[in-house]
Formats: structure tokens, C-alpha cells, sequence
């Protein structure tokens, strides 16, 4: 009689050469289905590309990709497989006129068959008229690279094509850091584990943190996979990690989405230079109620000695105090000190000294209410929402990080010469507003014969208006307006609706009032000089004025950074028509 061990060899012998048969089936027959997960850009609440993935028929043991892909590598199929999935995948992009780039995932060894490089997959684009420049070979990270400098020829042979690589899975599988530092890919996908929960905590934001550090340092862009709350994903955002991908906006479909159904959670307001705010740095930690006896309150602390404070609440769920573990569990050093508070409610010992915010203040603002507030020591600040009910708290030595990075990515993305923030902040900036809803204006300020000036009087001076009129529109719209710098003499700025036109308004007029002093006594007594304008012909050009195209938007959801863009390009030439310093107003409704 056999015994149960060889059955159990046989049962599994059995299904393995069951699974072989359906993959034959599935190979012979192309019978594999591809689906398409949507990457998100949350700057430009647009997608960036889809990802391919394959399914087996839904009525296969097969139809799991991880046993698709097992059963393969032990047939020895892997490679024919992966052609197919890739075949497949190629076609139905094109056949749905996807937008964006397609995204291959590819094994490493796979990448290393003869047959692979043959240029099959080129072959595959030209029969369907794509690009390699719109593909990304994605190499997963399921199976370890013996030979890294085989595998750098591979990776180069695809890019020199055309194509670009993506690393998946970052942190997942084997050596991944050194995948990374090998092969220099264009983009990085950090695994789900990194993502989950991110926003509530510190250790996996500031892991990320210098994961972005690095990416930015070598050239590579992160996506962050597995997002599936506004949380995750506002919080990733805030950090500058733009490209996402994951159930929150869409999961995998054989027809996918081709504009998002749940556009990004904005970050922020974006009403300040930096743009983040309270909320993205709040932690929800636990808070207890008004009334409990301190014995409870001191089992919680040493139940979880990783908790520093806890909030006290009143019935409405409004803060009336803090409990700083430290403070709190030294009154308990002396051996009476628990038979004298064992029936004492909290509120006898809680501080009722805390700095409270609500979690729509920017960053900035909140930074110079700790610098300025008389209530030194404190290491946490409590944030409410616009009723002044809990959030949660956020800890300062966070905000300082926080703040630092900030500054630290504004000054990398800033203008040169000015200082201010440059396109990628303003576009972020542009996106937040219209994701918020609120009413806002946008204008584009443009400066008028420039170039004639810049040709007459030299670089230098140029160089000098411009880092006047910066610093003349920073005085006037203050801390509440938003100035980048386009670059060259374009500048744009994003205010409050409430006087935002007098705000223009203003601006001209003390542009009028000190552009004189950059001529010559000569020049400013005639009100022009003989220069070249555009097409290089020597003519007499007026001094330099302003042109402000201003478009006032009463609610931003639905419409991207590109739609604003547009309208204040097509205000702006309208504007450049008037002579002198001019102000147009988009007046349609």
C-alpha cells in the first residue's frame, strides 16, 4: 500500500503536467488577456502611461499571472511567454489609442534570452505603428541578476532603441539597491510596503524621503505602486513623489480609464511659497476622553511607550489639554503616587498650555506660530479641523524636517536669478488650487520690449530689471499671493480672489513708477531709444512696460494646470496688444 507521501508526489506530478498542458494550450493559442493599470502624474491630475499585465483564461488553473509565470519558468517556457504577453499587450494599446507610455514588465532573465534580443519587441511596435520612445521595459524583481554587467548590455542595447527601463518592486525582492546602483534605471517603482499607511507613519516618510533624495540625485523618477486611500496619496504628493499608481485610481481593466474617475487628493491650499500643510504631516494618534481616571491613562503609556502625548477631549471632541508621557509618568516615581491619583479624573493633570492649528495652515505659517509663540518646550502641536474638532498632532521635530526638505526642493527647483519658484512648483502650485475648489485668480505677467532693452543696455541690466520686478511682486502680493517665475521676463502669480485686482492693479502702477530709472536721462526724457525688436530691423522702441493677463476661476475641479495655461496664453496676447502697461481681464463667464 502506498504510502501518503507518495501520493502526495503523484497528486503534484499530476497538476504539474496538468498546468504544462494549459500552458501549451495558452501558447498555441495566444489565449492570454491584457489588462491596463493607469500611473498617474498628480501635478498635472493627468495619466502618465499604463502598465501591461497578463491574465490567463478565466477558467484556467492558469489564469493567476504568478502561476502562469511559475508554471513557465519550470516548462522552460519563460521566454516564449513573455514574447506572447508582450505581442498581446503591444497590440491592444495601440488598438485602444492609449495615451501615454506602455509600460512591459520584463523578467531579467528574460531580458538576457538570445531570442528576446532579437528585436521582436521592436518588430512588435513597428507592425502597430508605436514608438519605443513610448515604452518602458519594467523589470521585475521576482528572480536574482547573477551577472550585472551582462545584464548593464542588456539595459543598454534596449536604450540605445529608444526604449526606457524601469526598476519594480523596489525593496521587494533581491539586492534591489544594488539593481538600482547597477543599472541606473529611468524610473524606480517602490514597493506596496513602503506606501501602505505612509501618511500615519514617520519611519516609512522619511525612508521615502531619502529614496527621493537619491532618485533626484541619480536622474531617476520614483513611482509609488499599491496607493488605495487619499491619505497615501496626499501625503505622497506633498513629499513630491507626482507619479502613482494603484487601486485608488483605478485598478487593472482590459479597457482602462483614459481620464481619472477619482482625480488626486490635493495636499495642500497652495497658498504659500512652499504650498504644504498641517494635515499632511498630522499623525491620528489616539486621543482619550475628558473625565478618564488617570490609572487608565497610565496603563496606555505603558502599553505603547512609543507614544509621547495624548490629547484630551471634551464631548465635542474639541482639545481642552495634552499629556506629555515624560512629564506625566514622572508624578508616578513615588510609591504613593498611585493610591493618591487612583480615583482622580485626567483633567487634574493634563496641561492645559498646547498649541493648537487648524490643518489647512500652510507649513510657513505654522512655523513662525511655534517661533513666535511664548510657550517654550513644547514638542507637539495639536491640529483641529474648521469646527475645532481633534485631527490629530504633529510633531515639531517633523515639521522642521519637513520644512527644511521643502526649502531644500524649492531652492533646487527655483529660478536662478530670482529665487522664485520655477515651472514644476508652479504647475504644482496651479494643480492644488484647482483640486481644492475654492475660488482663486490666476495671472501671467509679461514685461514688453525686453529684448530691444536687454540688446541696447547688456545682460547685466536685464538681469537687474528683472530682479527688480521679481522683488516688486513679491512686496505686493505679500504672504498671501503665490509669484513664480516662468522664466525669462514671464512671471505668474496665483492670488486670493478678494482684491486680486487691485493687487494688479497696484502692480502696475509701481512698475510705471521705477522703470524709468533703468534708462539713461536721455533715453527716459524721450520715452524711447532706437533698438531692434524681433525680426532684427532697427527701429525706435518705446520703454519697457507691463502686460498682466487675468483670469479669475470660481471653482477648479475638472480642469488641469494646462487648461488655465491656455487661457492666460490667449488673455496674454490680447493684453500685448494695448500699448503701454495694460491689465485684461478675461471677463467670460
Amino acid at each position: 500500500m502506498p504510502d501518503a507521501t507518495t501520493e502526495l508526489g503523484r497528486d503534484a506530478e499530476a497538476m504539474i503536467q496538468h498546468e504544462a498542458l494549459e500552458l501549451d494550450c495558452i501558447l498555441r493559442e495566444g489565449a492570454v488577456t491584457p489588462l491596463f493599470q493607469p500611473i498617474v502624474d498628480a501635478s498635472c491630475q493627468g495619466i502618465f502611461g499604463y502598465e501591461a499585465l497578463s491574465r490567463g483564461p478565466s477558467d484556467s488553473v492558469l489564469y493567476s499571472p504568478l502561476t502562469l509565470f511559475e508554471t513557465a519558468r519550470l516548462t522552460g517556457r519563460l521566454v516564449e511567454l513573455d514574447l506572447l504577453c508582450r505581442r498581446v499587450a503591444i497590440e491592444a494599446f495601440a488598438r485602444l489609442e492609449l495615451p501615454g507610455r506602455l509600460f512591459l514588465n520584463v523578467m531579467p532573465t528574460s531580458l538576457l534570452e538570445d531570442d528576446f534580443r532579437e528585436g521582436l519587441t521592436r518588430a512588435y511596435l513597428d507592425e502597430v505603428g508605436l514608438s519605443p520612445e513610448r515604452v518602458v521595459i519594467e523589470l521585475t524583481e521576482h528572480l536574482p541578476i547573477h551577472d550585472y554587467a551582462v545584464m548593464r548590455q542588456a539595459v543598454d542595447h534596449y536604450r540605445r532603441m529608444g526604449f526606457q527601463v524601469a526598476l519594480d518592486d523596489l525593496g521587494a525582492g533581491y539586492s534591489s539597491l544594488r539593481h538600482w546602483a547597477e543599472l541606473r534605471p529611468d524610473f524606480v517603482k517602490i514597493d506596496r510596503y513602503f506606501v501602505e499607511d505612509i501618511d500615519c507613519d514617520s519611519g516609512k516618510s522619511q525612508f521615502l524621503s531619502s529614496l527621493l533624495e537619491v532618485s533626484r540625485s541619480l536622474g531617476c523618477r520614483v513611482i509609488a505602486e499599491g496607493i488605495e486611500t487619499a491619505g497615501e496619496q496626499r501625503c505622497l504628493w506633498g513629499m513630491n513623489c507626482t507619479l502613482m499608481q494603484g487601486y485608488y485610481f483605478a485598478r487593472p481593466a482590459r479597457e482602462p480609464l483614459r481620464c481619472l474617475e477619482q482625480p488626486p487628493a490635493t495636499p495642500h491650499a497652495a497658498s504659500g511659497s512652499l504650498g504644504s500643510n498641517a494635515a499632511m504631516l498630522c499623525r491620528p494618534l489616539p486621543p482619550v476622553a475628558q473625565g478618564t481616571p488617570v490609572p487608565e491613562v497610565v496603563a496606555l503609556f505603558r502599553k505603547d511607550p512609543s507614544l509621547r502625548c495624548l490629547v484630551v477631549l471634551d464631548s465635542s471632541q474639541r482639545p481642552v489639554g495634552v499629556v506629555r508621557q515624560l512629564e506625566f509618568l514622572s508624578e508616578f516615581t513615588n510609591p504613593f503616587s498611585h493610591s493618591l491619583y487612583a480615583r482622580r479624573p485626567i483633567d487634574t493633570l493634563m496641561d492645559r498650555r498646547m498649541l493648537i492649528a487648524e490643518e489647512s495652515m500652510p507649513l510657513e505659517t505654522l512655523s513662525r506660530q511655534i517661533t513666535g509663540s511664548s510657550q517654550g518646550g513644547q514638542d507637539d502641536l495639536v491640529i483641529v479641523d474648521p469646527q475645532g474638532r481633534y485631527r490629530g498632532l504633529v510633531l515639531i521635530i517633523d515639521l522642521l524636517r519637513e520644512i527644511t526638505s521643502l526649502q531644500m526642493r524649492c531652492a533646487r527647483q527655483a529660478n536662478p536669478l530670482t529665487g522664485l519658484p520655477g515651472n514644476e512648483v508652479i504647475n504644482e502650485t496651479l494643480t492644488a488650487r484647482l483640486a481644492s475648489g475654492e475660488p482663486f485668480a490666476a495671472a501671467y505677467v509679461d514685461l514688453d520690449n525686453f529684448k530691444a532693452y536687454n540688446d541696447v543696455y547688456g545682460y547685466a541690466c536685464g538681469d537687474q530689471v528683472i530682479l527688480a520686478l521679481g522683488r516688486m511682486l513679491q512686496d505686493v502680493c505679500g504672504e498671501q499671493g503665490f509669484v513664480g517665475h516662468v522664466g525669462g521676463d514671464d512671471f505668474m502669480l496665483i492670488l486670493k480672489p478678494e482684491g486680486a485686482l487691485a493687487c494688479c492693479e497696484a502692480i502696475l502702477e509701481r512698475f510705471a513708477r521705477f522703470i524709468p530709472d533703468f534708462y539713461t536721462t536721455q533715453h527716459r526724457q524721450a520715452g524711447r531709444f532706437l533698438g531692434r525688436d524681433r525680426h532684427g530691423r532697427d527701429r525706435v522702441m518705446p520703454l519697457m512696460s507691463l502686460s498682466i493677463a487675468y483670469h479669475a476661476v470660481s471653482c477648479g475641479l475638472g480642469k488641469t494646470a494646462l487648461d488655465i495655461a491656455s487661457v492666460l496664453a490667449e488673455l496674454k496676447a490680447q493684453a500685448k496688444r494695448q500699448a503701454g502697461n495694460s491689465l485684461f481681464v478675461d471677463r467670460r463667464q
